[in-house]
């Protein structure tokens, strides 16, 4: 088969992938912002795996392809809420988990709606995933002059930090220093019953064949807080045994047979 990847980046799992794929006599090509063009040079590939989440080109090509009828794994609407920090505290809440309260609007209407014990915030860029561009908040004159745009803000939550990643139906829960991304140190944990139901309560709603939620167990109340979720991460920290490369390269390879399968 010939495969498409739609990435940002031609190493790190993105690479991996695409030499599980031609080990196993697939052709594969990388598209990265500097080859990428969206026209009907992209309708030559069989399938697209969709690796990045950025509006421009990934999504906007991701939804090219699959309108000329060709699938797109993970699906496109579905990755590219997960990039939207609102849309992705709707998806939260549509699955019925609990997730930050946040706020978005300019700062001066922000103002006007906080009080003190509303702090520590942290902001965070509206599109992004993971610690790029986050900062804490703890008063109001922390504030500076570049926030006068609109703001994605969230409470701080105080509790222990958790990346728990799914492939399948496996799990794998790391502990984490708060607020850091993925590639951080973690240190693996045991999968509690109640962290399992809540990836696969995820999974399950939104057809997931792999990901990650950021969890956050609340200090005070001992709440589970999604706060983060992921459509493709690196699974740079993945401990829990297999290789993730060949095991997600394996359920995407099923999922195309499955659509390919539906639409026949």
């Amino acid at each position: 088969m010939k495969i498409g990847i739609l990435s940002k980046r031609t190493g790190f799992l993105t690479g991996k992938l695409k030499e599980f794929y031609e080990s196993n006599g697939h052709i594969v090509k990388i598209y990265t912002k500097e080859n990428l063009c969206i026209d009907e040079s992209l309708l030559e590939n069989d399938f697209y795996i969709l690796k990045s989440k950025h509006p421009i080109p990934f999504i906007n090509a991701g939804y090219f392809i699959q309108a000329h009828n060709i699938p797109v794994i993970p699906d496109v609407e579905i990755s590219y809420k997960h990039k939207n920090r609102i849309e992705a505290n709707l998806l939260i809440k549509n699955a019925g988990l609990l997730g930050p309260l946040w706020y978005y609007g300019t700062l001066e209407t922000i103002k006007k709606n906080l009080k003190k014990n509303d702090f520590p915030l942290i902001l965070k860029p509206i599109e992004g995933s993971g610690s790029k561009g986050i900062r804490i908040i703890n008063k109001i004159n922390e504030f500076k002059k570049e926030h006068e745009n609109l703001l994605y803000l969230e409470k701080l939550i105080e509790g222990v930090h958790y990346t728990v990643y799914f492939i399948g139906d496996e799990v794998c829960v790391m502990e984490k220093l708060p607020l850091k991304n993925e590639h951080s140190e973690m240190t693996r944990r045991d999968t509690t019953d109640t962290l399992r139901e809540i990836i696969f309560t995820w999974k399950n709603k939104y057809a997931l064949l792999f990901g990650h939620l950021d969890i956050v167990i609340e200090n005070e109340t001992c709440k589970h807080f999604v706060v983060d979720p992921g459509s493709f991460p690196e699974f740079t920290n993945w401990k829990c045994g297999g290789d993730p490369v060949s095991l997600i390269g394996n359920l995407i390879l099923m999922e195309y047979e499955k659509q390919k399968k539906e639409k026949s």
